[in-house]
Parts: structure tokens; sequence; C-alpha cells
């Protein structure tokens, strides 16, 4: 079985915890939770700082969640949103999507929410969520599609964003347009009954631009993201401020909107 060999993209500076802390079961999950039962067994891969796990354990009180990531210091963040939030239906371990720690037929459901598009390998990936995963139960994956975010005004230095993270996250071994190939790559894992959606994030509400320019203006400038750019001979310092200042440009503008595109996909077992 392949292991990780993928460098992932972010880390996990504060201005990436700042984005992920934000997502929730009713944003960022949506599409699976309609298929929740309250007796599930979920395993919830790539669980970064845990807000949208403890979302799947209140939904399945009477089951249970396994909140996997390959960081084990974002665990400490996660388990202290369970504790936070009153749950004791959630367990936390480290571990590779590509070869998973649990035998055959563990789980009712499998999600991994935007973590296909920082992997080595997610065609394995997704035989090793199928096989982990109980017949009758459901593998959920959710990436987004970089090449397919878009945005007004056009601020010069946001395409330049798009273009060196693109380059970033293929120099690391990753895929950034995934959302478009989720697809694909389960026809290629052996799965067939597949549904395939999309839906959106769009920022564009005063605070939400705010947040949304800022984060990604600091994460330019000092999360892994901005180490490996300079690292791997993609830009430079100067080039990194350059493409933050502009997002902050944008984030002043009373008409500015942003949609990101993600693809789904529910893949029964």
């Amino acid at each position: 079985m392949p292991h990780e060999t993928a460098v992932y993209t972010h880390g996990h500076h504060e201005s990436v915890l700042r984005s992920h802390s934000w997502r929730t079961a009713a944003n960022s999950a949506a599409y699976l939770l309609p298929e929740l039962r309250p007796d599930m067994a979920v395993l919830d891969i790539g669980c970064g700082p845990g807000t949208i796990t403890a979302d799947l354990a209140e939904r399945v009180p009477r089951g249970g969640v396994t909140a996997l990531d390959a960081a084990a210091d974002v665990l400490e963040r996660a388990r202290a949103v369970a504790r936070e939030r009153g749950l004791d239906n959630v367990r936390f371990t480290t571990g590779d999507v590509h070869a998973l720690d649990f035998p055959d037929d563990s789980f009712d459901v499998v999600h991994a929410h935007q973590v296909l598009q920082h992997v080595g390998d997610p065609v394995a990936a997704l035989r090793e969520m199928r096989r982990v995963c109980r017949p009758g139960g459901i593998v959920a994956v959710r990436d987004a599609d970089y090449a397919a975010m878009t945005w007004h005004p056009r601020v010069p230095g946001l395409d330049d964003w798009q273009d060196l993270y693109q380059r970033v996250a293929r120099a690391g071994g990753g895929e950034p347009d995934a959302g478009r190939l989720l697809l694909s790559w389960a026809r290629r894992a052996g799965l067939t009954d597949v549904t395939a959606t999309a839906s959106a994030w769009c920022y564009a509400g005063e605070d939400e631009r705010a947040w949304w320019s800022e984060m990604w203006a600091d994460r330019t400038v000092a999360s892994t993201y901005a180490r490996l750019a300079v690292d791997g001979g993609h830009t430079d310092e100067a080039g990194l401020a350059d493409i933050a200042a502009a997002w902050r440009e944008w984030g002043r503008r009373e008409d500015a909107w942003f949609a990101v595109l993600n693809g789904e996909l529910l893949c029964r077992v």
C-alpha cells in the first residue's frame, strides 16, 4: 500500500486554522447530512481543527466519529473543540489515508473534506476509504477547484496568486483542481454507485470579504505555502508581499465578490 508522498501545501499556521475553523457541516458537508443516522460510525479523514468533526458527532449521538489527521498537533485543537461542546463520542488518531489502520468494513460513513487535493495518490486513497466502509455505507468526499475560483473585481495580483498557488501545490505532489477530478478518480478506484454534485462558498458581504482577504493575505506571507513558494523558486518574498497587498486591495472594495467551487461525491459501497 502506498504511503503519503505529497507535501501538505497549507500547513497549520494560524491563518490556515482561521480558515479551517470557519468550516461547519452545514457550510461544508451539506450534501452528506441527509444520509446520516443517529447510530452511525463515521470516519472523518483530515479532520484538522475539528469543527466539521464535532458537527458530525452531534448528528450521530448513538454512534460515533473517529477523527483522523496526519498531523498530531492539529488534533489537540480538534480535541479542545469536542471538549468545549461536551462530546464524548469522538476519538482521535493520526494516520495516512493511503494506508488506514482499520479493519475492512469498519465504518458506515467515510468522509474526507478538502483532502484528496493534497495527497500523492487520490485513487489509492479512495480505494482505502472504500475498504474500511461497510457494505451499504457511504464514501463522501468534497474538494475545491482552484482553476474554477472566480472573483470581482479583477484586482491585479490575484491572477498571480491563482497561478502561483497551483504551481506550488503541484510541485508538492498535489492537485489543486481536484474538484473536477473527483468523479474520474472514483471511477478509477472501482466505485460505481456515485452521485456527483457541486456547491460553492461565496464571500461577498463586508465582514466576509474582510475575513477572506485578510486570511489569504496573511497565509500568503506567513504559512507553509509561503515557504514552499520561495524555497521552491516559484517566487520571492517581494512577490508574496505584492500578492498579499492585492488581497487587501480586493477586500477594501465594496463590490468585491469571490466564489469557491467545490466538487462533491456520495459513493455508495
